[in-house]
């Protein structure tokens, strides 16, 4: 079965009603109280120990003031940790601005860098208001992990002159030749406490017995710059220390400076880099907090929102002569481990953040510089890497990746990531143009080969070597590619059916040699899957079908060619595994309950095949509730049996648009003890979504951020709640949803739409699920677009559609 298009987020019974705002994942700032609870408190200080150092440290590799970094953490804790879209993602000083910001003082000075994040923070929520934030994920990871790279060589090279007890140049080519004469002229007491402070971040993570219980309360990086602080006090060492000067000449923004051209290039520089970190590093903190052992539902990423919430962060960090502010994965990481639930932790965090810088400066002042210079360092050398080489190298981009870390290292930020992308998109055309076909001839057998993207600009080399193919043979045309544009399909076609018109074999076949779907043959073109398919009766074309007019009843004689088609064009490709479920017994991993209108097909919907979905329907897709005089026997049935016998890991309602149930519901509800119809009796079991569609007065469900266009399509939303609610009274499932071993999804599909939505996590809103074309070309499935935020009664979540940066790390 193709994956679902999106699940839902079954919580206790209660929760099915809207949330309350402080559970809302994205409402307003204002208007809820401020809780913190036990979890929130603890990962709040975890993330504090660790982001104390590393704003120091960042502070003093970009060059600026190393208050600044102190303003820039506690604004993205603050402001961005309140305002943004990821709950749990920790914003700050990153290292991934560590270069771009370098550079910037050294051309503009401070108080215009400060300018120039002001601006940047207006631009994020400019492209916020776009609604852009999801197009940054389109980079190609390779880009980003070469960015990433580069930047982390950058920082390597320059803080390697702080450690043996010099000073950095502003380039990397100028420190790599400078280091001969820093190695000459080295300080032996900077290489002491740089060493000892390495020692420290690589041991205290794998302290063995008692000390990981120790090492799992505080974090390396404070025991590195605490241990190493420690030592040099003791021993009398006399370094260049840390110099916080008083909070009354801090520098703040000033008015911008400099050529126009480079102001704005500096700002879009600052925009891209933070705007794609902050995105991605969203995106991975979702992946950790569906991995979690938890059972706390904690909403998924508002990406555009988190947009909004970095620029505002940015705004302020530059106006009160902060640096800039992005997503930090190394805090948010942490944060996620920690075991937080809200905001409440990123916000302490910065609260934390300025409580330090008030009260412990006297504490601060005594930490080495050079102590600092190693921690980044590590920090610089960890962004190489190795896993990301493997990635780009088994995807075949390891060009892309080096040239964008040529590019940062040598030219810049903003120009290597150009780089990358011109690269990027020279493969990727090299790749669609570069297509290599063969024609060979085995055991009276031709096979033509093709390797790579098939499209127009191969159509001529395809029909040389199908041209090779004798008259009356058998042929097997083997695709080993990704993408089959419209006029290769075509030609293929034409081919295809010409071949066989003169006696001759023809199968196409993927890269595992699975057949591919035949043309339709000629007697029976309107049984193509899902083609003209509107309106069809096999023998009768669709436009005899007049507007208005009502089918006759579909004849037997029709019925006999439906299967004589499936005979024919269907049982060959199915019969191997229809043989196979048939020995090995059905083994489906979801319950689909849905409604008997002819217009759903779910196999359709759904993308699925043979023994997939253990499939229920009646009038309404209703589920009535057990245990009750009027209850259902076989709606009971089916659910015990697929949940217990089966057990199946999913059960989805799926309700409709032009419901006739819910139409009749509206029209004219069952009242007790009247003598009505079998139908009349079945409906009563809708009853209690009319009452819940008036409960909600006018805080109905909504599609995509809709409000349903009118009371039947009301009614229809709320059934799928309500059946929700009604399958947690079913004794089989409220025993799997708290085993944790079960998921309940809503989904709602408009007939007339074609449309499918799904039931977010806050139980309040439909999302629709958006198609993109997939790897195969057009007649490819689908792929889903939106995020998959399901969770059970243990608290586990699907994982995410977003692979392309399941690997990402920002730090």
């Amino acid at each position: 079965m193709a994956a679902s298009p999106a699940t839902i987020n079954p919580h206790d019974t209660a929760d099915l009603s809207p949330p309350s705002r402080e559970q809302e994942p994205h409402g307003p700032p204002g208007g809820a109280r401020f809780r913190v609870s036990g979890a929130d408190l603890s990962a709040s200080l975890a993330v504090f120990l660790i982001s104390l150092p590393l704003s120091l440290g960042i502070a003093l590799a970009t060059g600026a003031p190393l208050q600044a970094g102190l303003v820039a953490a506690a604004c993205g804790g603050l402001v961005a940790g309140r305002i943004g879209g990821s709950p749990l993602q920790v914003s700050g000083p990153a290292a991934g601005l560590t270069v771009v910001t370098a550079d910037l003082i050294v051309q503009y000075g401070w108080r215009t860098t400060c300018a120039i994040t002001v601006l940047a923070g207006f631009a994020q929520i400019g492209l916020a208001a776009l609604r852009v934030a999801r197009s940054a994920l389109a980079v190609s990871p390779a880009i980003v992990h070469g960015m990433l790279a580069g930047i982390g060589i950058t920082i390597a090279v320059a803080q390697a002159h702080i450690v043996l007890g010099g000073t950095p140049a502003s380039s990397v080519v100028d420190n790599l030749l400078a280091l001969p004469a820093q190695l000459a002229s080295v300080r032996p007491e900077a290489v002491l406490v740089s060493a000892l402070t390495l020692g420290l971040l690589l041991v205290w993570p794998r302290l063995p017995g008692r000390g990981a219980r120790l090492a799992g309360l505080l974090p390396a990086p404070l025991v590195a710059v605490a241990g190493a602080t420690a030592a040099a006090q003791l021993a009398g060492v006399r370094l260049p220390r840390v110099d916080l000067p008083s909070w009354s000449s801090h520098a703040l923004a000033g008015f911008p400076t400099g050529p126009v051209t480079g102001l704005v290039t500096a700002v879009v520089a600052v925009t891209l880099v933070t705007s794609v970190q902050s995105l991605l590093g969203a995106v991975a903190v979702d992946k950790l907090i569906s991995a979690r052992d938890d059972d706390t539902p904690v909403p998924r990423s508002d990406l555009d929102r988190e947009l909004v919430g970095q620029g505002t962060a940015n705004i302020v960090s530059g106006a009160l002569g902060g640096l800039p502010v992005s997503g930090v994965a190394v805090r948010s990481s942490a944060n996620v481990a920690a075991g937080a639930v809200s905001r409440a932790s990123t916000m302490l965090h910065g609260l934390w953040v300025i409580v330090a810088a008030l009260l412990l400066v006297p504490v601060l002042d005594l930490i080495p510089l050079a102590a600092l210079a190693s921690l980044v360092a590590a920090v610089g050398v960890r962004m190489v890497s190795l896993n990301h080489i493997r990635t780009v190298t088994r995807h075949r981009e390891t060009a892309v990746y080096l040239v964008t870390t040529l590019g940062v290292v040598l030219l810049g930020v903003l120009e290597g990531v150009a780089l990358g992308i011109a690269v990027a998109v020279a493969v990727a055309l090299h790749r669609l143009t570069r297509t290599r076909i063969t024609h060979r001839e085995a055991d009276d057998v031709h096979h033509v080969r093709v390797r790579g993207q098939l499209t127009f600009l191969a159509v001529p080399r395809l029909t040389r070597a199908l041209h090779q193919v004798p008259r009356g043979s058998r042929a097997v045309v083997e695709l080993d590619g990704s993408f089959l544009d419209h006029a290769a399909h075509e030609a293929l076609q034409d081919w295809q059916a010409t071949h066989t018109a003169r006696g001759g074999e023809a199968e196409v076949t993927g890269r595992a040699g699975t057949p591919v779907a035949a043309p339709a043959s000629p007697t029976h073109s309107c049984c193509r899957p899902w083609a003209p398919w509107r309106d069809h009766r096999c023998g009768e074309p669709a436009a005899s079908v007049l507007p208005g007019h009502r089918p006759e009843p579909v004849r037997v004689r029709e019925l006999a060619d439906g299967l004589g088609a499936f005979q024919r064009d269907t049982a060959p490709h199915v019969r191997e595994e229809l043989a196979r479920l048939a020995r090995e017994g059905q083994r489906p991993a979801h319950l689909f309950l849905t409604c008997s209108d002819s217009r759903l097909v779910t196999s359709m919907i759904t993308a699925s095949g043979p023994g997939d979905l253990f499939t229920v329907r009646n009038v309404g897709n209703l589920v009535p509730v057990p245990g009750t005089e009027a209850g259902d026997d076989s709606v009971a049935a089916a659910i015990e049996y697929a949940v217990d016998v089966l057990e199946v890991g999913s059960i989805t309602v799926c309700g409709h648009s032009g419901c006739g149930a819910m139409q009749a519901l509206l029209n004219a509800p069952p009242a007790e003890g009247e003598p009505v119809t079998p139908l009349g009796r079945w409906l009563r079991h809708g009853l209690p979504s009319l009452d819940r569609m008036a409960a909600e007065g006018g805080t109905w469900a909504m599609l995509e951020g809709r409000p349903p266009a009118d009371a039947a399509e009301r009614l229809c939303l709320a059934n799928v709640v309500q059946q929700l609610e009604h399958l947690r009274a079913h004794e089989a499932v409220a025993r799997r949803l708290a085993e944790g071993g079960l998921q309940l999804q809503g989904m709602y599909f408009h007939v007339g739409e074609a449309q499918a939505y799904l039931l977010s996590p806050s139980l309040d809103l439909f999302d629709r699920v958006v198609a993109s074309p997939a790897p195969g070309g057009p007649d490819a499935a689908p792929a889903v677009d939106v995020p998959l935020a399901g969770t059970s009664a243990a608290g586990a979540a699907p994982p995410d559609t977003s692979g392309r940066v399941a690997d990402v790390e920002l730090l």
